[in-house]
Parts: C-alpha cells; structure tokens; sequence
C-alpha cells in the first residue's frame, strides 16, 4: 500500500474537523506528538524523545500543564495497588499483582529533562502526574513546544499494557507514553490512573520505533516505511532485508488522541479490504487456539464495518488494526488489542464491540471518566444489535442489559451513571451502570421517542458531534431536535439518579358500556406509557398516555395493532384513569409496555388477565 497518497485526504480530514470543532461553545485543544524510542527488548525497557506542540485553543491562559505517566500505577503502593487492595471486588485481573511486582517488573515514566520553547521547566512526578511549571503562560489562542526525554520500564502485563500478556504477547503498548492531560471547559483533567478510562485532546501523532528487527509491530496509524520492515507490510519486490540487530518503524496517524501499538516475533499478518472502506489489519499468533478463528474473523469484520458505516457514520480513516494482546478487549485509534484464544463467536462479539468504540470513544470521545455509559453503553446498545444480525440470534438484544440493571437496582448498591468511573463504591456498581444501564438508557429511549427516532438520532449525533468531546446534554438535545419532544426529564432521572420506574394496573372496573382503568405510579421516575389492551375476539389496541412535560408523544411504531394517543399524564399524579370503549367481561388482557422496554422493576403489578399473567411468567 502506498501510505503516501493514503495521507492526502487526511490534510483535508484533518482541517475540516478542526474547523467544525472550533464552535463558539465548544472549542479544542489541539496537540503535535513527534516521538522516537529505542526498545530494549531483554530488560523491557525503553528510551524516549518527544516534542510536543500545544495549541491552546481555550479562553484562557495556561501557566502550568499536566502529563499522564500511566507506567507508574504499576509499582507496589500505587493508588491502583492501594485501590485494587481495598475495594470490595477488585478487578481479578489485577487482584494483588501490583504489590508483589519485583524491581524488573515494575512499569515506570522517569522524566530525566523537559524544556518549553528551548528553556529548562520546573517539573514534579506524582504518582502517575506529572505537575509542570511553565516559565511563560500560554496565551489564549497561542501555542508553544515542549521537548522531553525520558527512559521507561514496561510492567509485566497486568492491566492492558505490559510484556509477556497471559496468551503470550511480548509487548502490549498501550498508555506507554507521557501524554499530556486534557484542558476543556471544564478545566484541567489531572486524574491519577487508578483504574480505568480516559480523556485526552485531538492531534497528530508522528512515532518511530527502534526495535530487534524479528518483531512484528501492529498498532495506530500508517506505516510509512513498508519497504523497509517488511513482515507483510511491503508491497512490492524492493523489500530489502535490514542491516544490524535492529529495524525502526515509522507511523503517521492525523488526528486522534492516542497511539497504540504491540510488538510479537510470532506474530502472522493478514488483511482485508472494507468495499469503499478501510483496509483492515490483523495481527495474530498461530496456534491450534487461534488460526481458524483468526483466518474467519476478517469476514465478519468487514460485515461490522459495513453496517456501522450506513447506520451510524463512515469511518474517517483508511485503515484499522485487529491485534492480539492486552487482557481482553480495548479500543484504541485506528486499532484494537483483544485476547484472541476465544469461541469464534466470542472472538467477533470483543472485536464488534471494539469497532464500535471507534464511534463512541476515538471519534466522540466524551470525557469517559465521567460519562463512561456514554461511551461503554452506547457501544453494548449498538454492538448487541449487530451481534443478532451477524448470528441470527433470538429475542431482545439488550435482555442481558435488562438483567444486569435489575440487579444492581434491586440489591441497594447502584450509583448514579453520572459518577466519576474511578469513585464507584464497587467495581460491579461501575461495570453495570456504565455498560447495562448505559444500554438501557437508549433501548428505553427507543421507547419514549420511537426507534425511528432513536435510529436517526444517534446517525445525526455522529455528524454533528465528532471530534468534538460531547457532553450527556449534548447527546439529549440532538435527540429532542430528532424527536420533536422535550427529554431533560429523561436524562435528569434516568442518568443522575437512581430513581425507580415501576408503574402498575391498580384496578379494572365497569363503567357504563366502557371499562375504566386506573393506572399508578409508584416509583420515583416517570415515564410515558404504553397500555395494550387486547379484546375476546383477539383484537389489539395500543393506548399511549403521553407524559405531560415531554411537550408531545411518538408516533405509531406497531402497525399491527390499533393506535390511540390519550390524554397526557402529569408527573405528579399518582394515578391515572384510562377509559377504554370495551365491556370489561370481554377484556382478554391489559399489559403495560408489552415490548419490555421500559425498565419497570417489577412486572407483576403491569398485567389484567390471566393469559396477560401467563405471558409474563414465560418472559421471567
């Protein structure tokens, strides 16, 4: 492949997203990363150079900066030691590891000298920050250059980075690098890495890297030397074989804000074309537990990039990386690190979902430690949907979701969406909201608005909000714009809170020639409702009570059955009273939201009739 002429579109990338990013309320840092580092294989060890050019976008001036060293959590007495140690169900991954890492084990970032502009700055490590000093603000609108040298040790694998990963993945790069902390308008985002997700600005990174030349290196960005390292990446006959014990590799990717790479001597190099899409990358280790599965994954990750590209945005890129390393599954720019010795449907589920982050992390990237569910839910939500597709897999996609938001909601443990990832009292707390409740909260806006409108909605977010970091509002105006309807109510509730839905059918009685229904809200969340009522002879009509301060209703979804929008419910009443033209006796069933998506924490008390009863006991 010729990355030279694959970088020419990215100029006009590039300038657009900047333009489009700068809005009157919303504007970007910008950063240039330049790096080279000189891997030691043996000790696990690298040297590093990086200059840095920070455009400071912001109102403000800027006197002093902030670097995450990710490396550094992983040494004995580290806040992510202290926090794995101490919190109720640590992560198993990590466990007590971190303690009892040896001096050769151990990840670190020594700084050893910054300068701003050509002069020395003042500098403190701590802990996983580095604190700066600057000699000079940094104007509103201005920008300056920063040149670092620094010498890393790389941990032994524990938490998505490090060497020798459990499968046997030499080096697993990922947070390997001084990366400066994200400054928005919200300020400085300083957060010690304890535990998980991430918030950085937009730029263009340029890296080489010296390495034994037997490895194989896969990650972020084009490689702009194919000729010359070979290993699959050489597309013509020229290739000549290097000289000396090591080989530099040469990587450009333009606008993203982060750079991932893994290096293997073991590792084999495949790849496939997206049509009108991506060349896709795929780096694996041969084994009795990965060629098949790894030889039948490109085939279903080009279906996955198909189908995100016509529902919810095209790809910006030319290229993305499927690698085997890490500890699971995590989404980088432009590429992926997953385990790959998995079910071959477990192997293309952790590759689906990581494509998706593409969407709702490398691309949107709302401040994920803060909105965690915006990025994890929203990914669960639609990678759940495409998993059905790609397997014909029965019933409702988001049923785990469901489950997951039940339980955490009915033990007494949940925490609000809106808490810090990192603050969680529990990492179960954390991992249900942010990826089940996170999933529930569109499935069940699918609910409120439409799905229609949800569908149109989440490909308009995209458009509007790439490169731009949105925010929790930002997501629910673009909805209330699809749907015409008012939503804060739904995002204040459902999202900063840990109110309850659970309505019920109180009573069923004649009045006159109709019957009389009479509806209550019992828990603290309100919500529109869908009754369906369904007659002796089989006829079915769906009765929508519009919620008062939603300021309309959605249209017809089912058009199997009949369709009556009734009188809005205010959110204060307890009860509400449903007057239907049908004679009690030959009522058959009364069931609130038959489609089961609204997340009513009981059931029991949303059905009349016996069969009504029955078709609830089957769904439990």
């Amino acid at each position: 492949m010729n990355h030279k002429i694959l970088l020419t579109p990215f100029i006009l990338l590039m300038t657009l997203s900047l333009a489009f990013a700068q809005t009157a309320d919303r504007w970007q840092q910008k950063v240039n990363y330049v790096m080279e580092i000189d891997v030691d294989t043996e000790k696990h060890q690298y040297d590093g150079k990086q200059t840095l050019t920070y455009y400071n976008n912001s109102p403000d001036a800027l006197d002093r900066v902030f670097y995450h060293l990710f490396f550094n959590a992983f040494q004995p007495g580290s806040m992510m030691d202290v926090r794995s140690n101490t919190i109720a169900d640590a992560d198993k991954r990590v466990g007590n590891r971190i303690s009892k890492l040896k001096d050769d084990q151990m990840g670190y970032i020594r700084v050893s000298s910054l300068t701003q502009d050509g002069q020395a700055v003042k500098y403190e490590t701590v802990g996983t920050i580095l604190e700066v000093e600057l000699n000079k603000p940094i104007p509103a609108g201005g920008s300056t250059t920063f040149v670092m040298d620094w010498k890393a040790q790389v941990p032994l694998q524990i938490r998505r980075s490090g060497w020798k990963s459990k499968e046997g993945i030499e080096f697993s790069m990922s947070q390997w690098y001084p990366k400066i902390c994200e400054y928005d308008y919200m300020g400085w985002h300083a957060n010690p890495y304890v535990g998980r997700e991430f918030h950085a600005p937009w730029g263009d990174f340029d890296v080489k890297i010296t390495i034994d030349k037997d490895y194989i290196i896969g990650g972020t960005g084009y490689l702009q030397n194919p000729n010359e390292v070979g290993h699959g990446y050489n597309t013509n006959t020229s290739y000549a074989p290097p000289k000396g014990d090591k080989l530099t590799w040469h990587f450009k990717a333009p606008n993203v804000h982060d750079f991932v790479w893994a290096a293997d001597p073991d590792y084999k190099h495949i790849t496939a074309k997206v049509p009108d899409g991506p060349v896709l990358h795929f780096l694996y280790q041969p084994g009795e537990k990965t060629n098949e599965n790894w030889e039948k994954l490109p085939e279903y990750t080009i279906k996955t990039f198909e189908y995100i590209n016509k529902v919810h945005g095209k790809y910006p890129y030319e290229q993305y990386s499927v690698i085997q390393g890490g500890d699971g599954g995590m989404e980088y720019p432009m590429a992926t690190l997953i385990t790959g010795e998995r079910q071959f449907t477990s192997l293309v589920g952790v590759t689906v979902h990581e494509v998706f982050h593409t969407w709702y992390q490398m691309l949107m990237a709302s401040n994920e430690s803060l909105y965690a569910w915006m990025d994890e839910g929203f990914t669960t939500y639609s990678s759940s949907r495409l998993m059905q597709q790609l397997f014909d897999i029965p019933g409702d996609p988001q049923e785990r979701s469901y489950q997951g938001y039940f339980y955490i909601a009915n033990s007494g443990n949940e925490e609000p969406m809106t808490q810090h990832a990192d603050h969680y009292k529990t990492n179960q707390a954390y991992g249900i909201a942010a990826y089940s409740k996170g999933a529930v909260f569109l499935h069940q806006l699918s609910y409120v608005i439409g799905q229609e409108a949800l569908d149109s909605g989440l490909l308009a977010y995209y458009d509007q909000w790439k490169f731009k970091h949105p925010n929790p509002n930002d997501f629910i105006r673009v909805m209330e714009k699809e749907s015409g309807l008012e939503l804060d109510w739904y995002l204040q509730h459902f999202a900063n809170t840990t109110n309850q839905i659970d309505y019920g059918i109180k009573s069923v009685s004649k009045a006159k020639k109709n019957t009389q229904i009479v509806l209550e809200k019992i828990g603290q969340m309100m919500m529109p409702i869908d009754v369906v009522v369904e007659d002796s002879k089989g006829k079915k009509t769906l009765y929508h009570i519009p919620l008062r301060i939603m300021r309309g209703e959605k249209p017809q979804e089912d058009k199997s059955m009949g369709f009556e929008v009734t009188e809005d419910w205010p959110w204060t009443n307890p009860t509400y009273t449903l007057d239907i033209p049908v004679k009690t006796k030959k009522i058959k069933s009364i069931i609130i939201d038959p489609t089961n998506r609204m997340a009513d924490i009981n059931k029991d008390n949303n059905v009349y009739g016996e069969a009504a009863v029955e078709e609830v006991k089957g769904k439990k």
